[in-house]
């Protein structure tokens, strides 16, 4: 398999789209500001523009992640990869006026007020929110990354049939072990070890995948091929993360590092190890 360096940017533009009081300043602004927000059965840019510049303005734009439903890495995410690197604060939004609404309203945010505000309210609904927060957040995360897991085994089991391991600890050099997502052809003697990571917000989660890397690098022997197959746009907010896994690529400890939009281009290095490898 070709050694290659790969870049950062290669990477960050192959990605696609994880009892107290809880009220404080901003949340109480936001809330009276919602009570009054009129109810129409359509809505249209003015309002969204009404929303971001009578008031202030990260206020407004809280409001309009709410009624998108988006958690605040995923509205950031999708705002940046849309309008282009930079911010997406209040100078963003003079600078560009036209092109932020234009954006939201590709966002489905018209659509998404006309259907909050003409929501019927039924006792349940607190308690259900109550639970999206919680464990659906939670949740919501754990398929995020359980999706790009299942897309990776996909194309391994393509290319290996049934001839590999899936989420196991893996036996390397000096008997030395770590946990691996897949080991090829088996965790007793690994000769490809795939680890497979999605996000879609931020946390402890996003730092501990340096960790598992780390502990797959120390472990396996130096002829065993390690490809990293990873998606989520959350990564564009955690970029020194990201950064630090590309420079373990251009070290040689990553083989490769890959995403959903490079799907062909890791079966066909699949394909390539499984030939040298005589598997």
């Amino acid at each position: 398999m070709e050694v290659i360096n790969q870049g950062l940017s290669d990477i960050l533009d192959s990605l696609q789209p994880l009892a107290v009081e809880w009220q404080d300043d901003v949340a109480r602004r936001v809330i009276e500001r919602m009570r009054q927000f009129p109810v129409k059965a359509v809505y249209s840019e003015d309002d969204v523009r009404a929303i971001l510049e009578n008031g202030n303005f990260g206020d407004g734009l809280l409001i309009l992640r709410l009624f998108l439903g988006f958690s605040k890495d995923q509205f950031s995410g999708l705002l940046i990869d849309a309008l282009g690197e930079g911010g997406i604060g209040i100078k963003r939004y003079k600078a560009n006026t036209a092109g932020f609404l234009a954006t939201l309203t590709d966002m489905g945010i018209l659509e998404a007020m006309a259907a909050e505000t003409s929501r019927e309210s039924h006792w349940s609904d607190t308690l259900v929110e109550r639970l999206r927060s919680g464990r659906g957040s939670a949740m919501s995360g754990q398929k995020r990354g359980r999706a790009v897991e299942d897309f990776a085994e996909q194309i391994v089991r393509k290319v290996f049939d049934d001839l590999f391991d899936v989420r196991v600890t893996f036996v390397g050099r000096q008997a030395r072990t770590a946990k691996c997502d897949f080991a090829i052809p088996s965790r007793d003697n690994p000769r490809i070890l795939v680890e497979a990571k999605g996000y879609g917000a931020t946390g402890s989660k996003m730092t501990d995948v340096i960790g598992d890397i780390e502990k797959i690098i120390a472990a396996k022997r130096g002829d065993t091929a390690f490809l990293f197959f990873t998606d989520g746009l959350t990564w564009k907010q955690r970029r020194s993360d990201l950064r630090r896994i590309v420079e373990y690529q251009n070290n040689g400890d990553i083989t490769r590092i890959y995403t959903s939009a490079m799907a062909t281009q890791f079966e066909s290095d699949l394909r390539q190890l499984k030939r040298e490898y005589g598997l």
